[in-house]
């Protein structure tokens, strides 16, 4: 039955004429899971722009932000591949048709062969990447490359313990639970935030006793000791959780006679590991292309990267992982039909929330950086390098986040062969463009040869799922799109004519972004809003309606 959520002045015939829209209980369970595991990752994304504050401010935006930006890119390559990927993906519809078909006992064992096996192919990966380093760290001839290298064998031991606690996350979430380990990356954030503070302060001389820190290797070392501090936590916090949730693995010889289960992720995991090998590869190629671009490029690209996945965690991850386990156990059941009511619901909400935030960084980068970024150690050079990424990658946050929607109907069809060759072919076309665009746009054009890359991935991937036979409403869709872009459209040109009117007023130098940038974003926003509700938008009246809800219930 569909719930209406009304004010209390208000009828549900009256409302109904009002807000032309019905949302279902599972829509509304869904949206709430979604709002729980938002507002988790809401205060890690906080905290981990903060972080880029201090690490711009401590590290700047050369050699030494380049040196560890290079370096704990590895054991996040591996967190992106093993914990957060295809693996983590696989397991959740692997573990619930388990667990339906022979209980849950059965499923702690098939738990218990999979965490020994990724455990041994993990600290394989340890030693090997960081052997590696050590023999290659002496033949690099740019200085940021050196020093990366020489920091490696101490972060990589951290790809070991956040992979097993993304897996464990994974599991978590075919149980429910969302918020708890969503809200883990916090203490990451935390420490770094600590860390960087304490080189800050030692660069200028405000604490003596840590002068050691100056020296930027030191204060290298010290942020890696600290990641893998938080890796350590976290991993004990979460097998905690597993075993609150009675879903520990069996530590019993007996359970490793059967490995079927590896079998059977092995067909859904290979096809997703390779095509997230060759993502990887692609983030890497990036990462080594703009390297050569000089040693701005990168900072740019990751301070960049670092303000997009503020809603991309927040929104399009927690939207996500919700819809993963429901379309898991809908397709589990051979229910398609709420699998593409999923998937709508999903698109609708991350073109709704995210279309303004990409319009806004793409009119408004320079009010944003420099109001994040510049202080410090990170100079106007610097800042102008980061304004070119930023124009460029904002364009791709819608497709950015809505790949995150719509690569769960994959895994919830146990289909990731599909995904696998549209990734591949996506990456090929990403690295060629690369290749073409970095010449005229350096750092701009690595960052537009990936929006255009997503969008290629949007586009084949719903192909797919029209020809699978997911009758998606595409009208619908499209319109939920344009009204969006449109709306965000006009909310630009209001700010535009807000921040001309400023400028006049004080001068574009003079000009105090603590409180203008607010004040822009709070227009941009209600105009946003306003418009996409007077143009027929219901997305607005499903937030009310479930706040409304939820009110009601703690009345």
């Amino acid at each position: 039955m569909p719930v209406f959520c009304c004010p209390a002045v208000l009828t549900e015939d009256v409302f109904d004429g009002i807000l032309p829209f019905i949302m279902t209980k599972h829509q509304s369970s869904i949206l709430k899971h979604v709002l729980n595991v938002a507002f988790a990752t809401l205060l890690s994304r906080v905290l981990g722009l903060f972080r880029v504050i201090f690490e711009s401010m401590t590290l700047g935006g050369s050699t030494l932000a380049s040196a560890w930006q290079l370096a704990f890119m590895i054991p996040n390559m591996f967190r992106r591949l093993l914990g957060e990927g295809a693996l983590g993906s696989a397991l959740i519809p692997v573990l619930i048709h388990t667990e339906e078909k022979e209980g849950i006992r059965k499923m702690r064992e098939d738990l218990t062969v999979v965490f020994a096996v990724l455990g041994g192919i993990l600290a394989l990966i340890v030693v090997v990447c960081s052997l590696g380093a050590v023999f290659l760290a002496p033949l690099m001839q740019k200085e940021y490359w050196r020093i990366a290298l020489q920091i490696l064998p101490l972060l990589m031991p951290y790809a070991f313990l956040i992979c097993f606690s993304g897996v464990i996350g994974a599991v978590l979430n075919s149980r429910k639970v969302f918020f708890l380990p969503a809200l883990m990356a916090v203490l990451l954030n935390i420490l770094l935030i600590a860390g960087l503070a304490a080189g800050f302060l030692a660069n200028t001389g405000k604490l003596p006793e840590l002068d050691w820190l100056k020296n930027g290797k030191g204060l290298l070392d010290l942020l890696s000791l600290l990641v893998l501090v938080s890796g350590v936590i976290q991993l004990v916090l979460s097998l905690l959780l597993l075993k609150k949730h009675g879903v520990f693995p069996i530590l019993r010889k007996a359970v490793f006679r059967d490995w079927s289960v590896l079998r059977e992720l092995w067909k859904l995991v290979l096809p997703g590991l390779i095509g997230g090998a060759a993502l990887q590869i692609s983030f890497l190629a990036d990462r080594i292309l703009a390297s050569w671009i000089g040693p701005q490029a990168v900072p740019a690209l990751v301070y960049t990267d670092r303000l997009i996945d503020l809603p991309i965690g927040l929104l399009a991850i927690g939207i996500g992982s919700v819809l993963m386990t429901n379309m898991a156990r809908s397709a589990a059941r051979g229910d398609n039909d709420e699998v593409c009511r999923d998937l709508t619901f999903g698109l609708r909400l991350i073109w709704f929330c995210c279309i303004p935030m990409a319009m806004f960084l793409v009119v408004f980068p320079e009010p944003v950086l420099r109001l994040l970024l510049f202080r410090g150690n990170f100079t106007e050079s610097d800042l102008q390098e980061a304004v070119q990424a930023t124009f460029f990658l904002g364009m791709g946050l819608p497709f950015f986040c809505s790949l995150k929607v719509i690569l769960p109907v994959f895994y919830a069809w146990k289909q990731v062969n599909k995904v696998l060759k549209v990734s591949i072919l996506c990456i090929i076309a990403n690295i060629v463009m690369n290749l073409i665009l970095m010449w005229p746009l350096k750092q701009g054009g690595i960052a537009l040869a990936t929006v255009l890359s997503s969008v290629l991935n949007n586009i084949l991937l719903l192909i797919l799922l029209a020809r699978a036979g997911l009758d998606l409403p595409v009208r619908s869709l499209c319109w939920s799109f344009v009204r969006a872009l449109l709306a965000a459209v006009c909310a630009g040109a209001a700010g535009g004519v807000l921040l001309v009117s400023v400028f006049s007023w004080y001068g574009s130098r003079q000009v105090e972004w603590l409180w203008v940038l607010p004040l822009l974003a709070a227009v941009f926003g209600m105009v946003y809003l306003a418009v996409h509700r007077l143009s027929g938008g219901r997305e607005t009246a499903e937030f009310f309606l479930l706040l409304r809800q939820r009110n009601g219930r703690k009345e």
